[in-house]
């Protein structure tokens, strides 16, 4: 009779629980070292812990635009909020969407809380400025000829090809192009001077006045720096429409002094991005209102009889030029802007002209300012509660498990290593922030992680009183414990998920948290717990089943060994046979 094969532990049995166990070491070496790779040592706090005000906006429809709600349109807004909150000169303010319509923008402390409700609750203006000069970003270096009131182009950069804008009026087709880094222009007699307007309703400046304005304006262009967050942030700054004033571009590498304005955001009618059927070529196309089409065939047909720069136009957004199209010939209700456009880059365009700036209003919910005191506090609140049921978890293992606690302890360790690291690289990497919810969830994870680990060893000790001794208990017990650990984490990480769907604010941040916990609860029982009890189930002090080790088989009331009590049943039933 052929002898019975030996039974195999199941995968990740005695046999090899190196591997696991330096599996999970290398991940926490790997998180530990990128975290401070990334000079991100700490979590981020949010507002609640760190100090500062935090405003949720609620999106609105607006009247004409039912499913102007989109995710487009909300991404749109917060580009426009995170600019404007930049613009005030904060660091590391958080803007993001939660939900389908609401945006929340967090912004440190030290920061005047009135003046940034008044910058992100508010819809910006989107103005067309005629381009009077234009040069390098860069201050212009002392000696070099600035733009005056008359004379001739004096150059100061070289010039570049940008975007090219075309469209149609009454006239033939009609064709403009931008021009990026160009030349720095003079003033002419057929361009509008700065402090000149074709608006009626603008007020005159007298002569003197005028000239005092223009050499303030020439001297604030010649100091400007756009290279520079704070440079971007100053130019242009709380000018009126009917002003001239001086602005950067997008990028920084340009910046221009401009007219007065003479078409608004509010006269574009339409705007969205396409494809041109003849080049095969991205373009953004627009439509003007009928008032707007009147202002715009104005503009138009006076800059297409200026010299470069002054054929130009600049589309400003909050203080800031978009794009700088120039034109040949006099356009009217449509036109169309083409050049280096990507599909991206278009619609974004589209979508800022569309909707002259934030492509929706917004209502202001909730406004919640939290000092950098009473942050610190609450902060220190969440640390001592963490402490103390971390404390009584562990009291609570020592006195019922003894030396099994040790391998709680263990595991709890690895645990925390994995969630901080986690919790500091996800700050950077999607503007996680740890807020007092999140560190209730974390909180709570201690629980859920340590009741893991009882689950594995009650199962274990279940095989000894049965009788088995400890590395076959070990073994026997996992699939068991195994399966029971699964369906309690995967129902605890199902209430996390449902909670950060259907929950706007800093709920959020406890969801997220506890739902992260419940992931990296299997990764340690898997990779850590497991491997590790295997390992000291061959050790003395374990498997001998010492009084303090947690598993003395005659305290847990075990059974006779079951191979003893087999071959007693065996002998005493062979003479029977026989």
């Amino acid at each position: 009779m052929a002898a019975p094969k030996k039974s195999r532990g199941p995968a990740g049995g005695q046999g090899r629980p190196g591997r696991s166990l330096a599996l999970i070491l290398i991940a926490m070496v790997a998180l530990t070292g990128g975290m401070f790779l990334a000079d991100q040592p700490t979590p981020r706090l949010g507002i609640d812990l760190a100090g500062g005000t935090s405003i949720t906006l609620k999106a609105e429809s607006q009247p004409g635009k039912p499913n102007a709600i989109n995710q487009t349109n909300m991404d749109t807004a917060v580009g426009i909020i995170e600019r404007r909150v930049n613009g005030l000169g904060v660091s590391e303010a958080e803007v993001q969407t939660q939900g389908r319509e609401n945006i929340v923008v967090n912004i440190p402390k030290g920061t005047n809380s009135q003046q940034a409700r008044e910058q992100v609750g508010t819809t910006a203006q989107l103005y067309f400025r005629p381009v009077l000069s234009m040069a390098a970003g860069g201050p212009t270096p002392k000696g070099t000829a600035s733009p005056s009131p008359s004379g001739s182009p004096k150059p100061s950069a070289s010039a570049a090809t940008g975007e090219k804008a075309s469209g149609s009026s009454a006239t033939p087709s009609a064709t403009a192009t931008t021009q990026g880094r160009a030349v720095t222009g003079a003033l002419t007699k057929d361009t509008p001077s700065p402090g000149a307007s074709d608006d009626p309703k603008a007020s005159t400046t007298p002569p003197a006045a005028a000239d005092q304005a223009g050499t303030a304006l020439e001297k604030k262009f010649a100091a400007l720096d756009c290279s520079t967050k704070a440079g971007r942030a100053a130019a242009g700054a709380n000018v009126k429409p009917t002003e001239p004033t001086v602005a950067c571009d997008s990028t920084g590498e340009a910046k221009y002094i401009l007219g007065p304005s003479e078409v608004s955001g509010t006269d574009v009618d339409s705007a969205k991005g396409a494809i041109n059927q003849q080049t095969g070529q991205w373009i953004v196309q627009m439509e003007f209102t009928k008032g707007g089409a009147k202002k715009f065939q104005k503009i138009t047909g006076r800059l297409a009889q200026q010299q470069t720069p002054q054929n130009q136009f600049a589309i400003v957004l909050d203080g800031e030029v978009v794009s700088a199209p120039y034109v040949r010939e006099a356009l009217s209700a449509n036109a169309e802007i083409s050049g280096s456009f990507d599909q991206q880059s278009a619609e974004d365009l589209a979508n800022v002209l569309s909707y002259g700036a934030l492509p929706l209003s917004f209502k202001e919910q909730t406004v919640t300012t939290v000092t950098a005191a009473l942050g610190g506090e609450q902060l220190q609140a969440g640390l001592i509660a963490g402490a103390i049921g971390l404390a009584l978890v562990v009291i609570y293992l020592v006195t019922y498990y003894r030396g099994l606690a040790f391998i709680a302890l263990l595991s709890l360790l690895a645990s925390g290593i994995l969630t901080y690291t986690l919790m500091s690289l996800l700050g950077p990497a999607i503007g996680f922030a740890l807020n007092l919810p999140a560190v209730c969830g974390a909180i709570v994870a201690i629980g859920i992680t340590a009741d893991s680990f009882i689950v594995y060893f009650e199962r274990i000790r279940d095989e000894i009183r049965e009788g088995r001794t400890l590395r076959p208990a070990v073994e026997r017990a996992w699939p068991r414990a195994r399966r029971t650990i699964l369906v309690s984490d995967f129902v605890s990480f199902l209430a996390a998920a449902v909670l950060f769907v259907v929950t706007v604010g800093k709920v959020q941040g406890f969801a997220f948290t506890l739902g992260l916990t419940t992931i990296l609860d299997v990764v340690v029982v898997y990779l850590f717990t497991k491997p590790v009890m295997t390992l000291l189930a061959r050790t003395k002090f374990f498997s001998s089943g010492h009084p303090w080790s947690g598993l003395d088989p005659k305290r847990l009331g075990a059974k006779p060994p079951l191979r003893r009590s087999r071959r007693v049943n065996a002998r005493t039933d062979h003479p029977k046979e026989a």
